[in-house]
């Protein structure tokens, strides 16, 4: 089995226009590293000296990983992982 990965739309230009891609069990930032094999640049806009951007919201199961272990939770077989870019704006 694999982790799917919900990718945001900003992202999606790097994956070739999909919304979900198959990751590897491990943990977060190894999913990131490993994914930024297959799709160059996605890593240096998730992430950035092995930790996870501030602007970046990473969700395992729903789960926001930074009330978890941050970039290191642990991933399995059949997660799924959403990555939300913060939004800021108002008036």
């Amino acid at each position: 089995m694999t982790v799917k990965v919900r990718i945001p739309v900003p992202l999606q230009r790097l994956t070739k226009g999909k919304e979900e891609v198959d990751g590897e069990p491990g943990t977060i930032i190894s999913l990131v590293n490993s994914l930024d094999k297959k799709y160059p640049g996605l890593a240096e806009r998730i992430s950035e000296g092995g930790k996870l951007r501030r602007f970046v919201n990473v969700y395992v199961n729903e789960e926001d990983v930074r009330f978890m272990n941050n970039e290191e939770t642990e991933v399995k077989d059949g997660d799924e992982i959403s990555i939300v870019p913060a939004i800021a704006g108002g008036g």
